[in-house]
């Protein structure tokens, strides 16, 4: 497939690389608000134009877009490439409104083309092996799981992610969508209502929280206590599924690094589950690639990319009015 860039972003840059190794693809050009920004992520990346007008970017004849622009803009822009006649891999969150997520995916069905959502941590052996598990029983029935993703967002990345609530600044956009989404993705089931606690703790500004706290409370009865942080120097990432015969432990795994590492404790002790560590974008790229040629699924639809979107406006709800908010 022919690929364009619609954003000249940090994580572009990451998966460009993985998106290479992925046989049949050519990456072709950027497009970008910035002309210089554009143009410097073009000959970085070996692209071959850089534009700011997204009309002719995709006038090129692309057969693919990957959108990693601000999230206000995400929306619109999956829109225009859909009709385009291009795929479309969109970061997370999806958009900033149910409305525009529902209105992405219709457009996407109308018109035939594969709409996916750029959740990286699905990708993980070691989460796969965790979802395994769990459906297999191998810890009895799951009844808790908590999530850390507590981290330092470093400065070459904090900008409107820490002050401009328009675009969609704030970690329950930036992690809770990718906390929600892992756990749906694990526990296979639905979280039906949030309840979530934000703060500032150093780094967001105005409205924008850099910290939050949630309780999501899933069909079958299922809690699930996460964390996430901006502003958690020198922490590592924590999973933890308790079960009523076991409970699983990882560390390291709520990374782009693709790795960790996995422990199973039950009435036999604790004992280590091998996990290889992998290119998660690769991963997620091969099997949207795969999904556009008319061979499965990509690793996240539209549809949880509306989902994970549903679970932290639900938080930031209620975040806002102190009380428990259904989910959507």
């Amino acid at each position: 497939m022919r690929w364009g860039f619609i954003g000249a972003s940090n994580i572009a840059e990451r998966v460009i690389p993985s998106l290479r190794k992925i046989a049949g693809q050519e990456l072709v050009a950027v497009c970008s608000r910035s002309a210089h920004r554009a143009q410097q992520f073009a000959e970085q990346q070996g692209l071959a134009s850089a534009h700011t007008d997204l009309s002719e970017l995709l006038a090129l004849g692309l057969d693919a877009v990957y959108i990693s622009s601000t999230n206000e803009q995400h929306a619109a822009q999956t829109l225009a490439a859909l009709d385009a006649g291009c795929h479309v891999l969109c970061e997370k969150p999806l958009a900033m409104s149910l409305a525009d997520a529902a209105a992405m995916i219709e457009r996407a069905e109308a018109q035939g083309r594969v709409l996916g959502t750029n959740h990286h941590l699905r990708a993980s052996a070691l989460h796969g092996q965790v979802r395994q598990m769990i459906a297999d029983g191998a810890i009895g029935r799951v009844h808790g799981v908590q999530v850390s993703h507590a981290v330092y967002l470093p400065p070459h990345l904090q900008g409107w992610r820490i002050d401009v609530p328009g675009a969609g600044g704030g970690v329950v956009l930036d992690i809770l969508v990718h906390d929600a989404d892992l756990l749906r993705f694990l526990l296979q089931a639905e979280p039906r209502r949030i309840t979530t606690v934000t703060r500032q703790h150093g780094l967001g500004q105005g409205q924008v929280e850099d910290s939050a706290m949630s309780l999501l409370e899933f069909d079958g009865g299922v809690l699930a206590q996460t964390h996430e942080s901006f502003v958690a120097k020198h922490a590592a990432t924590r999973l933890h599924v308790l079960g009523t015969e076991g409970a699983l432990y990882a560390e390291g795994s709520l990374t782009q690094d693709g790795g960790g590492r996995l422990w199973l404790r039950d009435a036999s002790g604790e004992r280590e589950v091998p996990a290889p560590k992998v290119d998660l974008y690769e991963i997620g790229c091969d099997a949207f690639v795969r999904a556009c040629a008319g061979q499965g699924a990509p690793l996240a639809s539209g549809a949880d990319g509306e989902r994970s979107l549903a679970v932290a406006l639900a938080a930031l709800s209620s975040a806002a009015n102190g009380r428990a908010q259904q989910i959507d």
